[in-house]
């Protein structure tokens, strides 16, 4: 018996300070006045911050509702002159634009007009070149009408083709006028095929812009369309009268 009560003493020694001990806390004693006075130099310096920022004379800016209402109104005022400069930069803007865009459209109408002047020009120094070799071959005996100048050039739309020729009366001094129409004999290549397309067609009656009263000379100008996958090779140009061929040209493309 002396041994287990040993024991135990020995045991519950060791529970109080060895490793298992409970934890114990050391806290600095403070008088319960020294509270009070925290409390109330907090309370005084709550009261004087508020008594400070109430005061009439005392008032931050911040909270000065004229200051306040003055500076709303500069700014609304400031936002209504940047509105009005930005509407006036937005309407200058779009007129300058239209301007552009005016200049633009005249620069290419003054382009397209230079470049048709510039094909005019040089059908009119052909037909001049033409005219100025037409005196001397009217002293000549082969007499008649006949075609020149014949040109064939592509359109502006995909399968079509303008056409351009004189045809020129050389009968000398007893011209006399001749009366007839003009036919296109086209050759294409269509489906791996050779084929001919005849302008306007036989079967059809001959329109007015084919007809022709020569004189001296007449010039025929036009346009015809091939069907789609048509290859164009030549084009043949034969000026008729009474169903007879009195003249043709033909020219390779």
């Amino acid at each position: 018996m002396p041994i287990s009560a040993a024991s135990v003493k020995l045991k519950r020694f060791r529970q109080r300070f060895g490793i298992n001990a409970p934890r114990v806390a050391v806290r600095t004693h403070v008088p319960w006045y020294w509270y009070a006075l925290s409390l109330v130099v907090v309370f005084a310096l709550a009261l004087a911050v508020t008594m400070w920022l109430y005061e009439p004379d005392a008032r931050l800016p911040a909270f000065n509702p004229d200051a306040t209402l003055d500076e709303i109104a500069l700014l609304k005022k400031n936002v209504a002159e940047l509105s009005e400069e930005l509407n006036q930069f937005r309407v200058l803007s779009k007129t300058t634009e239209s301007s552009f865009q005016i200049e633009h459209t005249l620069r290419q109408q003054l382009s397209s007009h230079m470049k048709q002047l510039e094909v005019e020009n040089a059908a009119l120094r052909q037909d001049l070149a033409f005219f100025e070799t037409l005196m001397p071959s009217s002293m000549q005996t082969d007499e008649g009408i006949k075609v020149n100048h014949l040109r064939v050039e592509p359109g502006d739309i995909p399968g079509e083709y303008r056409y351009r020729l004189l045809a020129v009366n050389s009968f000398g001094r007893q011209t006399k006028e001749i009366k007839g129409n003009l036919q296109l004999f086209v050759e294409v290549r269509q489906d791996g095929k050779d084929a001919i397309i005849t302008i306007p067609p036989e079967s059809e009656p001959v329109p007015q812009r084919f007809h022709f009263e020569i004189k001296y000379f007449y010039r025929f100008e036009g346009a015809f369309s091939l069907p789609e996958g048509a290859e164009i090779k030549s084009v043949e140009a034969r000026l008729m009268q009474n169903g007879v061929v009195r003249a043709k040209q033909s020219v390779s493309l």
